[in-house]
């Protein structure tokens, strides 16, 4: 289950180079944990710590994948489309916009089109 979003969150995440570099890293394929410790030169229990934060807080999202020799892994998908934060009347508002796969788009056709008049 995911966590609510608050500003202090959303800054506490995104004030990291080190998910910040993640989320742009996901953003092109599914990618392991070790995947990206060894893109980023970092080591993988920051990778981890950084993963689990934005799997929590639904910015990546996660699947298992099975290797040729049939052993399973973790991979890890950037699900944030855009993220705006505005200032306004003493506070801040954050809004988050997701990606949506294609069964999602999908489905939304085929609702849309149920919901016409013809």
């Amino acid at each position: 289950m995911s966590k609510e979003w608050e500003p202090e969150n959303v800054f506490d995440v995104f004030g990291s180079e080190r998910a910040r570099q993640i989320l742009v890293l996901a953003s092109v394929e599914p990618v392991s944990a070790e995947e990206i410790a060894d893109r980023l030169d970092t080591s993988l229990p920051t990778v981890y710590r950084r993963v689990n934060a934005m799997v929590e807080y639904d910015l990546l999202a996660e699947d298992t994948a099975i290797d040729a020799d049939g052993h399973h892994y973790t991979t890890y998908e950037t699900k944030l489309q855009e993220l705006c934060v505005e200032i306004e009347e003493g506070g801040f508002t954050i809004d988050i916009e997701y990606r949506r796969d294609l069964v999602d788009k999908f489905g939304d056709f085929w609702g849309d089109l149920g919901d016409g008049d013809g």
